[in-house]
């Protein structure tokens, strides 16, 4: 059996009232001090695929964005130099901590600048020789550390 979307009924109010019904608009009726509405199907579908749509969107919206580094400029220093990295969701809001790692050593930078698009930092004094990854420390209630793929030598 195949539904037509434009379906056509007769809703019967008193034996001299007659009240016609399209689908896509509905029925608001009073009599006799009685109020009655009629939806039709289409509209009943709507009433629940609206409301979970505006959940999704504000469950989307309240997800925090992972902040990225996407490069690191220059990509060799040595102790004290000047390093920006940029990416995205970079900001006060969503990163606390940077740091460099080499998978066992942690060594925390200093953040001198700090925006949603670039970090700048001095490469620190306990910095040893090496390759190392930036690693950053989520800001928020639940702090997570985050490897980034981007590297830094540092030099002697």
């Amino acid at each position: 059996m195949q539904r037509s979307p434009i379906a056509r009924c007769t809703l019967e109010l008193t034996p001299r009232r007659r009240a016609s019904l399209t689908a896509g608009t509905g029925l608001n009726s009073a009599f006799d001090g009685h109020s009655m509405e009629l939806r039709t199907e289409i509209q009943m579908r709507m009433s629940f695929i609206v409301p979970l749509a505006i959940a999704a969107s504000l469950v989307l919206y309240g997800q925090q964005a992972m902040p990225r580094m996407t490069a690191v400029e220059p990509v060799n220093g040595k102790v004290g130099d000047v390093i920006t990295v940029t990416g995205e969701n970079l900001e006060k809001t969503q990163v606390d901590k940077v740091y460099l790692t080499d998978g066992k050593n942690d060594v925390a930078v200093e953040l001198m600048e700090q925006s949603a698009k670039a970090l700048k930092f001095k490469i620190p004094d306990k910095a040893s020789p090496g390759r190392f990854a930036l690693m950053l420390l989520t800001a928020g209630k639940e702090p997570k550390l985050i490897e980034q793929p981007v590297k830094l030598t540092i030099q002697q």
